[in-house]
């Protein structure tokens, strides 16, 4: 297991800060503490609040949210607190004990369009995963108890995660608007109940650890780089708002060609060569002068 590490969020609300996390504390569960003594079952919040500036304790899957009392600023306390919730993690205590007495946050789930007429986008108020993931069989899905479950369905042809939403492309024997709604609320009850949607070794098996990732990138030349870094800033969040994603395989400098892997909605849509050459290989030809000439789709 990686060690847990913490990163301050600053929020719209100067008296609450966020403490993000690289890693799940819940199973998809959230859960909300006004004091001490509805802190019973946490002792993670507990201990938070023994912090005389601590008025609200706010417990999600991936990050921790603390309202403060007047006493203090933030900037002179959250480094403090910061290291406070990143040594209870490493320590291995547990962060909340029986959930079935714990005021539960609802999940709420809703369904999206694509450019892509096979794919729904399934947007829920929550993170779910902290990696990109990409299924197109059972078999792959292995380490997503989610996916195995979606792939159940015989008009699930492939399923997509990333962030707080999944992506879902169906085979044509069914029609999104008889079975939205049904896929829709079986994502929303599974997620309730609190079950994995992807097992804690998935980004290891997978080697999508941080660790792996950072080797991947650090082993690249030096514009394959570039390329990653203008994807990720200008691209990917264009692509991801339609529940897809571009993934960089490779570059050539010598015929200047680049790699790249439609994911999610992206992948089979018929809009993706339009998007492909008209967005990103014009960006990536006016950004990188003289050093791409094409950029070309996998599986496109």
């Amino acid at each position: 297991m990686n060690p847990y590490t913490v990163s301050i969020q600053e929020t719209s609300n100067n008296t609450i800060i966020k403490f993000e996390l690289n890693q799940f504390i819940t199973k998809h569960e959230s859960f909300e503490f006004n004091n001490i003594d509805e802190a019973k079952n946490s002792p993670l919040a507990q201990q938070l609040f023994y912090l005389p500036f601590v008025k609200k304790v706010y417990i999600s899957s991936n990050f921790i949210a603390i309202e403060r009392f007047n006493i203090v600023e933030w900037s002179d306390v959250q480094e403090e607190v910061a290291e406070q919730i990143t040594e209870y993690l490493n320590s291995g205590a547990v962060v909340v004990t029986d959930t079935t007495t714990v005021k539960k946050i609802p999940v709420t789930v809703y369904a999206e369009s694509t450019p892509n007429p096979a794919v729904i986008k399934f947007v829920a108020n929550k993170k779910l995963v902290t990696a990109t993931y990409e299924f197109t069989s059972i078999d792959e899905a292995k380490v997503s108890p989610l996916a195995t479950e979606l792939f159940h369905f015989p008009f699930v042809k492939s399923v997509f995660m990333e962030e707080n939403y999944i992506s879902v492309t169906k085979y044509d024997m069914a029609e999104w608007e008889t079975i939205t709604m049904e896929v829709r609320e079986f994502i929303r009850s599974f997620i309730e109940n609190g079950k994995e949607i992807v097992n804690s070794n998935a980004q290891d098996v997978l080697n999508k650890s941080s660790d792996k990732l950072d080797e991947a990138y650090e082993s690249r030349d030096d514009t394959s780089k570039e390329i990653i870094n203008i994807l990720e800033e200008y691209i990917k969040p264009a692509v991801a708002s339609d529940g897809g994603n571009i993934q960089f395989e490779s570059y050539n400098p010598d015929t200047k060609t680049v790699k790249v892997i439609l994911q999610g909605a992206c992948s089979g849509c018929p809009s993706s060569t339009f998007t492909l050459k008209n967005g990103i290989e014009n960006m990536l030809k006016e950004m990188l002068k003289g050093r791409v000439e094409t950029v070309e789709a996998l599986n496109g």
